[in-house]
Formats: C-alpha cells, sequence, structure tokens
C-alpha cells in the first residue's frame, strides 16, 4: 500500500483529518506532516520531503494544497498520487496580502483568539449541525499552535508563487476536491485546476464549505478511497 501524506490548512494539525486517519491507517501508512517551521513554502515544502517516505500520496487542504503543489514542483518523482482540496493555485491578491500585516500585528500582541474568531473562522464552513463543534476545534487547533505559527505561515501564504504552470506537468493520479460552498476557495478555483491537471478527477461534496474532512467525512473518505486505489496500482 503506498502510504499517505496529509498536509493540513493554515492553523491546524492532525486534528483536520482525524476522520481520515481512522478510515485509511489500518490498512496504510498514514503521516501528517506540520507546516510549522518556515517561513516559505519552498522551504516547508523541502522540509516535508525530508521526512516523507520515499514514494508517496499526497493529500493537502487549503494551505496544505499549496505547499503540494510546491512539492509536485520540487520532487515529482516521489509522487505516486496528488490530492489538492479547498486550495488555491493561485498568488496570493494584493487585497489579501494587505490584510496580513495587521493580523500579524494582532497576533503579536497577544490577539491571536480574536483574529481566529473575527477574520478566519467565519470563512471556513457552511452551515449544519457539527458547525459550532468544528468551529471550536478549529480554535482548539490554533491556539495550539500559537502566535507563532501563525505568523510563520501568514508569511508563507502571503509570498506563495503562483503554481498554475506547475499542475500543467502533473501525471500522477490527481484528485481535486473541495466543498460545494466554500466561501474561501470556491469551486470555480478547483474546475480551473482540474482543467489544468492532465486526466484529473474533480469532487465537490456537497453541504460543505472550506473543511469537508470534518464536515462531511463519509462522502470525503469514499473520494479519496478511490484516489488511494489509483495511487497503489503505480
Amino acid at each position: 500500500m503506498t502510504p499517505l501524506v496529509l498536509l493540513p490548512g493554515m492553523m491546524c494539525d492532525a486534528r483536520l483529518f482525524g476522520p481520515q486517519i481512522a478510515a485509511f491507517s489500518g490498512r496504510r501508512a498514514v503521516h501528517v506532516a506540520p507546516l510549522c517551521g518556515a517561513e516559505s513554502t519552498a522551504a516547508l515544502a523541502a522540509d516535508v520531503l525530508a521526512h516523507a517516505p520515499p514514494r508517496f500520496a499526497l493529500a493537502g487542504l487549503s494551505m496544505g494544497g499549496i505547499v503540494a503543489m510546491e512539492i509536485a514542483a520540487q520532487a515529482p518523482e516521489r509522487l505516486a498520487g496528488l490530492a489538492l482540496m479547498d486550495t488555491n493555485p493561485r498568488a496570493e491578491l494584493p487585497e489579501v496580502q494587505a490584510r496580513r500585516a495587521p493580523q500579524i500585528e494582532k497576533a503579536q500582541a497577544g490577539h491571536l483568539r480574536s483574529v481566529m474568531r473575527d477574520e478566519m473562522k467565519p470563512n471556513y464552513l457552511t452551515d449544519g449541525p457539527d458547525r459550532q463543534a468544528i468551529l471550536d476545534l478549529c480554535m482548539e487547533m490554533a491556539m495550539d499552535l500559537g502566535p507563532q505559527v501563525f505568523i510563520r505561515q501568514s508569511l508563507a501564504l502571503r509570498d506563495r508563487p503562483d503554481r498554475q504552470e506547475i499542475l500543467r506537468s502533473v501525471t500522477c493520479p490527481t484528485l481535486v476536491l473541495c466543498g460545494r460552498e466554500d466561501a474561501l476557495c470556491p469551486v470555480e478555483r478547483h474546475e480551473l485546476m482540474h482543467a489544468l491537471i492532465p486526466h484529473s478527477t474533480l469532487t465537490v461534496i456537497d453541504g460543505a464549505g472550506h473543511l469537508p474532512t470534518l464536515e462531511q467525512p463519509m462522502p470525503t473518505n469514499a473520494a479519496l478511497a478511490a484516489w488511494l486505489e489509483t495511487t497503489d496500482d503505480r
């Protein structure tokens, strides 16, 4: 079985993938790589590669997907498969970049909780019965990671390169997946990635926003399981 490496989104840890770890770790090695130790996507990708198995299936959500695209640029030969979830292949827009400095200043001043509560978490989820529990988990993950990780990740996202051309060169089995109600990385962006990546599969998860791994784990796991089967054939 191909090992699976999971890359979490900004200010998230392995808990973002709790349902996926439970579903897949019984049959294959599952690794969650933290994205905490560098201020650039290139350095974060290099760190993941330094600790990953020689060949692996790679799934990243949001910031994790952005780092996954960087890994595809640095070491495509090591990828048995690629899953890009609720993410963005483009460089950051100037208006989004402009919001980073005030957020960083607030985090440095001890106000990370308010930044997450007021400026980030409202964009994450669609309405659903588990919304509050998932938001609470997101806050726990963010506060456990702390302000220095927030600052490093903010800088990495602000300065990331456009990776659309890299996607044109991807040849491994690729899943592009998103929640239908994702306001942060909308469906159209995933349709773009699907169009760029030859022979990719696009799956849109109903009843989910930016975090389908937690909002709708069953259909998300079904899509990931079908993708993982294709990586095992290689």
